[in-house]
């Protein structure tokens, strides 16, 4: 019976460990192609997520400008057809370059040891009109280049250098870009409108400071803002000079080569306005004292880089014009507004940086209106 048992329970325990045998590998098989198939799920979806985060952080929007009027010469290369010009006496010779409706340090030359220097500054572009009334004067629509919000709105021409003229509120990746139209005859829209891409907005003129009926133009800005204290700030600095125009003011606006934009974006469509500024050469730098006032990194986080402690001072990059670029953490104690760095010339530098920084090389230093000028970005310090 022993042997029997013996013999009768070896093949039946053989027989239940080939069937375990079996189940384990079915289950170990189950198993496996679970653990395969979560792995895959896995994978899928760190894939899809990074996929996702990746599409996320290369998302932004994308700055669609439209020209303001219907002359489009400056796509064809034809500067005279496009700008309108200006009217120049220079030792005597009088003429009418149509180079000083451009953006840039383009009007009242002066000789210097250097050569002769443009030593003032265009913000913005004079783009020429292509219809007129019987009279002779405008008859151009002018339109948003963007779709946006308005936000200022000046109808009284002895109130500005613009004479009549709006702003536009536009808002690209985060950030608050202002169109500014001026030299208007007319305005169609108010404060607070929403406006689309081409929208009429205005009418073509000549009001404001030296512009006459056969100067008509619109001068047309993109413009990034320097502070929202401007108001406070200006009414410290400028108790005599009453400000008609908020926050709004030229003053507070610095203004970006738009005609360049434009023929980069005809160029490049997914071009930011970050990545156009990163072409810019820093001319100088300026350390600021720490604030909580300071207004560039909020409205302008794409500018801040490095890593700051909560001692850091500010170390502001510009560009000749007057734009800034980069901000950075300093470990430079300052009290006041200090300038810390210019690029090296021989020629005074008033007249290379809109009299923000004056003398020559080591000499270098931050003028009376450098000094307000950058007071105003930690305003109230």
């Amino acid at each position: 019976m022993i042997n029997v048992e013996g013999m009768t329970n070896v093949p039946m325990r053989n027989c239940r460990a080939r069937h375990i045998s079996s189940f384990v590998i079915r289950l170990s098989f189950r198993h496996s192609a679970f653990v395969i198939a979560i792995r895959c799920f896995a994978i899928a979806t760190t894939m899809f997520g990074a996929c996702a985060l990746s599409l996320n952080a290369s998302a932004r929007d994308t700055i669609d400008l439209v020209l303001p009027t219907d002359n489009d010469a400056l796509f064809s290369g034809d500067g005279a057809a496009f700008y309108q010009y200006v009217e120049r006496d220079y030792k005597g010779a009088k003429s009418t370059p149509w180079e000083g409706g451009r953006y840039g340090f383009v009007r009242d030359p002066v000789d210097t040891a250097g050569g002769t220097v443009y030593t003032r500054f265009h913000e913005g572009i004079d783009i020429r009109p292509l219809h007129r009334d019987t009279n002779g004067d405008p008859l151009d629509e002018v339109r948003a280049i963007a779709d946006g919000k308005v936000v200022h709105v000046n109808p009284i021409p002895g109130y500005s250098n613009y004479g009549k003229y709006i702003v536009i509120e536009h808002r690209w990746d985060g950030s608050n870009y202002y169109s500014l139209y001026g030299h208007l005859s007319s305005i169609a829209v108010h404060p607070g409108d929403l406006v689309k891409r081409g929208q009429p907005v205005a009418t073509m003129g000549y009001t404001g400071v030296g512009i006459n009926q056969e100067r008509a133009h619109l001068h047309l800005e993109l413009d990034l803002m320097f502070s929202r204290q401007f108001e406070s700030w200006y009414n410290t600095f400028f108790r005599n000079d009453p400000n008609h125009n908020g926050m709004y003011n030229g003053m507070n606006l610095a203004g970006i080569d738009v005609a360049r934009l434009y023929l980069a974006l005809h160029k490049n469509p997914a071009l930011t306005i970050p990545e156009f500024l990163g072409e810019e050469e820093t001319f100088y730098k300026v350390t600021l004292p720490k604030s909580r006032h300071f207004d560039l990194p909020r409205l302008y986080p794409w500018m801040v880089g490095g890593k700051r402690n909560e001692k850091s001072s500010w170390e502001v990059s510009f560009a000749s014009s007057g734009v800034p670029l980069k901000v950075e953490p300093s470990d430079r104690r300052v009290m006041q507004p200090e300038l810390s760095y210019v690029k090296k010339s021989s020629i005074d530098y008033s007249h290379l940086t809109r009299d923000i920084v004056s003398g020559r090389e080591g000499n270098a230093h931050l003028t009376n209106y450098g000094s307000q000028l950058m007071r105003l970005l930690i305003y109230p310090q």
